[in-house]
């Protein structure tokens, strides 16, 4: 098993930060789980950046995943929220986009894991936007699923992760409890059968003016100014592993 996983910051890790300050994600954790799944280790590579739209993912990096040598035995790709995210966007390019990648790991005899990211809106200012841009994304990818007979892992409908509580304090990224989420979606449709992973419900979060105030200051305020200077938080970044590594057979996080 030789597995490179390509896309965002939902790919990347963000938001399951580590003591060192490194982010793990559920990408990670499925590779430990496919390694623990097979009895064996297995070799991965990661080449998500955050920031990144679909357009570079399924070029610069998906270039790179297809130049490993040895080449994969399996690709998770999963990429658009970005572009959901800025005004506009052109679903029709996103949706021929995937088609291209998804046949060019075809082409290469390499395996496609296709996701959905999680759905964010209800937590974001102006979320009934972004929902419906998801939403639009999500089911015209789902028939390009059944198409090339695909796994297609569908986060973007999964209610239990739109709680609150598998958030990051920026509302736009998962947190640890996410990624775990994520992970045992994926590996149970890998067909590595994990039990989903469910936070306790707890108490609901305090809310009130000062807290919304906050979050805009710290969260909402540095995306605006950087994208009024047209920067990306993944700017002068490269993927975390953009070899392989080798994963040993152990009991994943």
């Amino acid at each position: 098993m030789r597995y490179v996983a390509i896309g965002d910051s939902f790919t990347e890790g963000m938001g399951d930060t580590q003591p060192d300050g490194s982010e793990r994600g559920w990408a990670d954790l499925v590779a430990a789980g496919l390694a623990t799944g097979l009895g064996e280790p297995i070799q991965y590579a990661n080449m998500a950046i955050r920031g990144r739209l679909l357009r570079p993912i399924v070029t610069e990096q998906l270039d790179a995943a297809l130049a490993l040598d040895p080449k994969p035995t399996l690709l998770s790709l999963n990429g658009g929220g970005n572009d959901m995210l800025r005004p506009g966007g052109d679903l029709e390019t996103l949706v021929g986009l995937t088609e291209q990648a998804i046949q060019r790991c075809l082409d290469s005899g390499v395996r496609v894991l296709l996701l959905s990211g999680a759905d964010p809106s209800r937590h974001l200012p102006l979320g009934g936007s972004f929902r419906r841009k998801g939403e639009a994304l999500t089911a015209a990818c789902a028939p390009l699923a059944e198409r090339y007979d695909l796994t297609f892992v569908d986060v973007f409908r999964d209610r239990e992760i739109q709680r609150a509580g598998y958030w990051s304090a920026d509302r736009l990224h998962l947190n640890a409890a996410g990624h775990r989420r994520v992970a045992s979606l994926v590996l149970t449709a890998l067909g590595h059968p994990t039990p989903a992973h469910v936070i306790d419900p707890g108490p609901a979060a305090r809310g009130g003016l000062l807290a919304e105030a906050r979050y805009y200051r710290e969260h909402v305020l540095p995306w605006v100014q950087r994208r009024l200077r047209g920067q990306s938080s993944g700017d002068n970044r490269t993927g975390k592993y953009t070899s392989w590594i080798s994963v040993p057979t152990a009991q994943p996080a």
